[in-house]
């Protein structure tokens, strides 16, 4: 079984105060069938339509409809069914509308961990007593991020040092040591006051 990440061939936004929107789409091999699937990647539900055309493959022949796809989700758009021994040769458009309609199929969606608008970089203290929940958190949550044990990184320990201007004692800290965008906080203790900060400007 294989993956492969597609880019845009086509991308339209539609309705009252649209933004560009990235949607990608993912098509998996399978016995005899490509499965395709589409990665919304914003954090904001979007409907998705999407059609392909090309050679060597089978499909419905039903118009295609827009698909309701959930903020940070991944939704199965369609499967074609590969010709025997060929090798399937396809072109697809994909309209996205962020003014969702009643009439857009709802399918299940598997949740995917999405890029935030500021690069998420958690640093653990040796003494730090708050930080596995919020590691925890952050694995479950929809945020990509990068987590370092200091203990285990001590080149980084060094440069957060000098960053600090030997201000703060590293070995001494309780709490988990967040970089949000290259800003570094000592005092964020839980998930929600991460999200508060990551949302400001």
């Amino acid at each position: 079984m294989r993956t492969l990440l597609l880019g845009i061939v086509m991308l339209i936004t539609c309705g009252a105060g649209a933004q560009t929107n990235i949607v990608r789409i993912e098509a998996k091999e399978i016995p005899n069938r490509l499965a395709f699937y589409a990665l919304n990647e914003s954090e904001k539900d979007l409907d998705v339509k999407l059609t392909i055309k090309g050679s060597n493959f089978r499909q419905s022949r039903a118009k295609p409809r827009f698909v309701r796809v959930p903020a940070s989700s991944k939704v199965h758009m369609k499967t074609v069914v590969v010709l025997r021994g060929k090798k399937p040769v396809y072109t697809y458009d994909l309209v996205v509308n962020d003014s969702l309609s009643n009439r857009a199929l709802r399918k299940e969606s598997t949740p995917i961990k999405i890029k935030p608008k500021k690069n998420i970089i958690v640093y653990i203290p040796e003494n730090c007593s708050g930080c596995d929940s919020l590691s925890v958190e952050l694995a479950n949550g929809r945020y990509l991020f990068t987590e370092h044990n200091l203990i285990e990184r001590p080149e980084i320990k060094e440069q957060l040092g000098r960053s600090f201007a030997n201000r703060v004692n590293l070995d001494s800290l309780q709490t988990p040591i967040v970089n949000l965008g290259g800003r570094l906080f000592t005092k964020i203790t839980n998930y929600e006051e991460l999200l508060a900060e990551l949302q400001k400007d």
